[in-house]
């Protein structure tokens, strides 16, 4: 079995900021090491390069904007994260959602500049659409669940498992990620119980008292 694949969001949380992005960075680093697990990180845009300079882990943007070079005040350019240190980039996130269009710019953006994409989707359907452009991964995440403590992969695992499904048939080359309310080991376990190749989280990690603690504990079932 291959390792799995865990994607940490800091999101905007304080505890993910600044200083204490490179901090959650150096733990996952340490967990990833001790278990051989695969963990990157997704930090706030201007951490992106003081957390790739600091610590030797694969670094994702949260966001990406389907532009180029020129007049595109306060949008996210490829090659300015690529540049930063991140190796790849979120799309679509329920608390940045796009267009069908814009999905699709992001995307195109994301394989000019070499990143890796990672599409989120909150439904079979939404799952099955994704796919369909070719992105490296799908993260599936109900966003009623997102933050509240309660896995998908036990609230509602017919989500995960369909969009396996849904996936396989359309782009096999396509991997699928579990989010929302990850936080335990069991979770995790769950997730790839379900066909899922990892999980995309944050609160569980990030504003845990005790960041590396939790994440081994996340590992613990592996």
């Amino acid at each position: 079995m291959n390792s799995p694949f865990i994607l940490l969001n800091y999101k905007t949380y304080a505890q993910g900021t600044g200083k204490g992005a490179v901090e959650i960075a150096k733990a996952c680093k340490a967990v990833s090491e001790e278990s051989g697990i695969k963990i990157a990180v997704a930090p706030q845009l201007p951490d992106i390069y003081r957390v790739a300079s600091e610590v030797e882990l694969p670094v994702f943007s949260q966001h990406l904007d389907g532009i180029g070079a020129g007049s595109f005040t306060g949008h996210v350019f490829g090659k300015c994260i690529k540049e930063a240190g991140a190796v790849g980039t979120l799309i679509n996130h329920s608390e940045r959602r796009l267009t069908l269009a814009e999905i699709e710019a992001s995307l195109k953006a994301a394989k000019e500049f070499g990143l890796r994409s990672v599409i989120c989707t909150n439904n079979v359907p939404t799952t099955a659409a994704a796919a369909a452009l070719g992105p490296d991964y799908v993260a599936i995440e109900p966003p009623e669940l997102i933050g509240s403590g309660i896995p998908v992969s036990k609230a509602d695992p017919e989500v995960v498992s369909g969009s396996v499904e849904a996936v396989a048939k359309i782009n096999p080359d396509v991997k699928v990620l579990c989010g929302a309310g990850i936080s335990k080991g069991e979770d995790l376990r769950a997730a790839l119980d379900l066909g899922s190749v990892g999980v995309l989280l944050a609160s569980g990690i990030v504003k845990a008292r005790d960041p590396k603690a939790a994440l081994e504990e996340l590992v613990s079932l592996i």
